[in-house]
């Protein structure tokens, strides 16, 4: 399946990466088997009878778990595909908070729940000097503008495939200090702003910026107003990478990319005070911390 769409049962708080395994306590079964899975979910060759959800995880991570292939997973009122070889996945917000609730339905009827904690993070202020004041407090015209790309970058983050790049371990798409970590609180010219939604890397202009992951090019656009030149890279199952302030794009929407592709340059373009690369992660429309990806060592 090429696209597809994401059921939301109810609503709730969304749930870093770990994958320690917590002991699962049986709840009274649901009767009868689960309903089908989509055609991309559907086992091609069945996964062992295993299930591991972590006991904690931190505000802003990535969430890798284990179920049977033909499991029902649901979180936050979502139904979750499960890959082909047991494998599923969800992210947890920057402001959430636990216990997070994450139920798999096996296909006897057999219900397992599982309670997570959620683990608080510290979001310190980051002041930003020297921002061009027409990002800051934009004129009506180009506040419209802003609002119409980014609703159209959103929409590109709604893809659901069932392609399996997320489960790979991700890598530094370039080399560089951390110049501004996701989460913390911007200050933009004295003006407060949303909290920052990805990674900065300092790095030169023109230092090539190379795909984390596999997946395939959703978004391409080499002038939006506050990020510049801009590529989404969806990593499938919801998980997806953005890339701001390129100085160059080397990809176009519809391309398939594999891990170490080289996809763009860093450049400053967009609201920039000088050449880095802001890297950010979503799961579907959950804000997520790229460092904590990083620091995965495995996946089930």
């Amino acid at each position: 399946m090429s696209r597809g769409s994401i059921s939301r049962l109810g609503t709730g708080a969304v749930l870093p990466l770990a994958l320690a395994a917590c002991a699962a306590t049986a709840q009274t079964a649901a009767p009868g088997r689960p309903p089908a899975l989509p055609p991309d979910a559907r086992p091609i060759a069945r996964a062992q009878n295993v299930t591991s959800v972590p006991a904690r995880v931190q505000q802003g991570g990535l969430v890798v778990g284990r179920a049977p292939a033909d499991a029902a997973v649901e979180y936050d009122g979502r139904r979750l595909h499960v890959t082909p070889y047991g494998t599923f996945v969800f992210g947890v917000g920057r402001d959430a908070q636990g216990p997070l609730a994450v139920s798999i339905t096996r296909a006897d009827g057999r219900t397992l729940a599982y309670q997570v904690a959620v683990d608080p993070r510290d979001w310190p202020v980051e002041r930003v000097n020297g921002v061009p004041p027409r990002t800051v407090d934009p004129p009506p015209n180009i506040a419209e503008r802003i609002r119409r790309e980014q609703a159209e970058v959103s929409a590109a983050r709604t893809r659901y495939d069932a392609r399996t790049g997320f489960a790979q371990a991700f890598q530094w798409p370039v080399e560089g200090r951390v110049s501004g970590r996701f989460g913390n609180q911007r200050v933009y010219n004295g003006t407060p702003g949303s909290a920052h939604s990805g990674m900065d890397i300092a790095a030169a202009s023109g230092t090539p910026v190379k795909a984390p992951a596999a997946g395939v090019v959703t978004f391409a656009n080499g002038d939006l107003y506050l990020t510049g030149g801009t590529v989404l890279l969806d990593h499938g199952h919801g998980v997806s990478s953005n890339f701001l302030h390129l100085s160059r794009l080397d990809v176009q929407v519809g391309d398939t990319v594999e891990q170490g592709q080289v996809i763009g340059a860093v450049g400053a373009t967009g609201r920039a005070t000088g050449p880095h690369l802001h890297w950010g992660m979503n799961w579907l429309d959950v804000r997520i911390d790229p460092l904590l990806v990083l620091e995965r060592s495995s996946t089930p």
